[in-house]
């Protein structure tokens, strides 16, 4: 009887320690918080009316704050949700400053994951809407410049999460996102900024 009610009193004092060990589940919620390093790519259409040369309207890069939200179905399969909050960025003409926008892009992603342990590897795939606000442009001599109010693209991405303790992760992602906009004066399309930047990124994640 001794050894049974110590078998049992070692029992329950290990419970707490076995559990913290328990694989993290298959299926559920896991939540990242990344530094993102936004790269526009800076591509234009040359303006010839005005001398504009090709590429001559450039974005900011900028490091911007990012929560994601990633649904596993299963092991393999989960889908991503990619938010942030307006983001402002300077443009350029020719390295002259002209004004600045701001725009919100959220980001829905399909992934396949490849569970090799504690370290987890994935590819995904989605779309992109981006939001346009607060468009403040203006070229001399032409005057005010609008921007369309939304883009909507495609993504991709590459990523690799890493099992730190028990439901906790660290996480590295790269994505490609393609984001366009038509350049108008006037109401008249003048140009067309291509920014598709590259999103680079790390942070930590939970999972539920």
């Amino acid at each position: 009887m001794k050894r049974m009610l110590l078998v049992m009193a070692l029992a329950v004092a290990m419970a707490p320690v076995a559990k913290a060990q328990e694989p993290t589940p298959e299926s559920g919620l896991m939540v990242r918080l990344r530094a993102l390093s936004l790269r526009p790519a800076d591509r234009s259409d040359a303006i010839p009316a005005l001398g504009v040369p090709k590429d001559a309207i450039t974005v900011s890069d900028k490091v911007i704050p990012e929560v994601d939200l990633s649904w596993f179905f299963n092991r393999y399969l989960a889908a991503e949700l990619i938010l942030t909050y307006p983001q402002e960025h300077d443009v350029k003409l020719s390295g002259t400053k002209i004004g600045t926008f701001s725009h919100l892009p959220p980001t829905l992603t399909v992934q396949g994951h490849l569970p090799l342990g504690r370290v987890k590897p994935y590819l995904g795939a989605g779309v992109n809407l981006t939001l346009v606000t607060d468009t403040s442009l203006s070229v001399p001599g032409v005057g005010k410049l609008e921007l369309e109010d939304y883009s909507f693209g495609l993504a991709a991405q590459a990523g690799l999460d890493v099992r730190v303790t028990g439901r906790w992760y660290v996480n590295a992602d790269v994505k490609y996102v393609t984001i366009r906009s038509d350049v108008k004066a006037g109401g008249t399309k003048v140009s067309e900024v291509r920014v598709d930047p590259w999103l680079i990124g790390g942070g930590v994640g939970y999972r539920f």
